[in-house]
């Protein structure tokens, strides 16, 4: 070496030694409480509730809050187009950059979000409306 230079080897540690033996010991640490999991799950069992019957759907059967205002929307219009015009918006949200290449004026910007403030406060209400009773 020349006087300028320091030792690399200094102060580091091996990879295949002790990194290798450190990520065995954790797996293997992994591996344990997954079979003691499995072993406990074997003797405590968890209870099924009674089977589901197709014919028979509960009167507390309710979405969760991100789908209340889809299930809203079937309560105001026919299924078709409650389920179609989701889709048809989603896809036309998809597809809207790609197909408008214009200039952006003021009027556009200012109708872009107008229009998002009416669907957010769409969703909004029609989520409140599926939570009254």
């Amino acid at each position: 070496m020349t006087e300028g230079e320091t030792d690399r080897e200094e102060g580091t540690i091996p990879f295949y030694p002790d990194h290798v033996t450190n990520e065995a010991k954790l797996a293997l640490a992994i591996l344990g409480l997954v079979v003691a999991v499995g072993i406990l799950a074997l003797w405590f069992p968890v209870g099924q509730g009674e089977p589901a019957d197709p014919m028979n759907t509960p009167a507390h059967a309710k979405p969760e809050w991100y789908f209340l205002f889809l299930y809203q929307i079937l309560k105001y219009l026919p299924k078709t187009l409650g389920v179609i015009l989701p889709i048809l918006g989603l896809m036309i949200l998809i597809v809207w950059p790609f197909l408008d290449r214009r200039e952006d004026t003021k009027r556009a910007r200012r109708m872009r979000v107008i229009l998002s403030i009416v669907g957010v406060a769409a969703i909004i209400i029609l989520t409140l409306l599926s939570e009254l009773p």
